[in-house]
């Protein structure tokens, strides 16, 4: 009887702690945040990608980003991460944000629209924003290198 009791005591705590979780996670990140975190899109690899980068950022999140170009227009974007919730919501919404846009428009995209896109991050968190731009630019450093896209230099 005893061991039954710890477990609905046990069951019961997890349930108090999940919630206390969920209200906390709502008081500090918008609700398309924690949308993002939740059900990614675009996470995963191309294989034989034409642009690929592999950035750390400085607090240790790793950020992997793949594309897929027609000419000069990304048709596909994927990432894969070992961050955080909001450093996954910032890759998912990078890679929808670049997806249709010539190389050089998404160059241009920097941290503060997607922050923007996801109705703001904490303070302490806008460091994930410029860790998915700073692995979206290089992806399309490399596509330039390759040559992929149609482009020459």
């Amino acid at each position: 009887m005893a061991d039954r009791r710890e477990a609905i005591d046990f069951a019961r705590w997890v349930e108090q702690l999940q919630a206390e979780i969920l209200k906390r996670e709502q008081e500090l990140f918008s609700a398309k945040v924690l949308a993002e975190a939740r059900d990614p899109k675009n996470l995963g690899a191309i294989l034989d990608a034409d642009g690929h980068a592999l950035v750390t950022g400085p607090c240790g999140d790793t950020m992997e980003m793949f594309l897929r170009v027609d000419g000069t227009r990304i048709e596909r974007a994927t990432f894969l991460t070992d961050g955080c919730g909001p450093t996954v919501a910032c890759g998912s919404m990078l890679t929808r944000m670049a997806r249709g846009k010539r190389l050089e428009e998404a160059a241009a995209i920097e941290a503060t629209e997607v922050i923007a896109a996801l109705d703001g991050l904490p303070e302490e968190h806008e460091h994930c924003a410029t860790l998915a731009v700073n692995t979206l630019h290089e992806a399309i450093a490399s596509c330039r290198r390759e040559g992929a896209g149609g482009l020459v230099h």
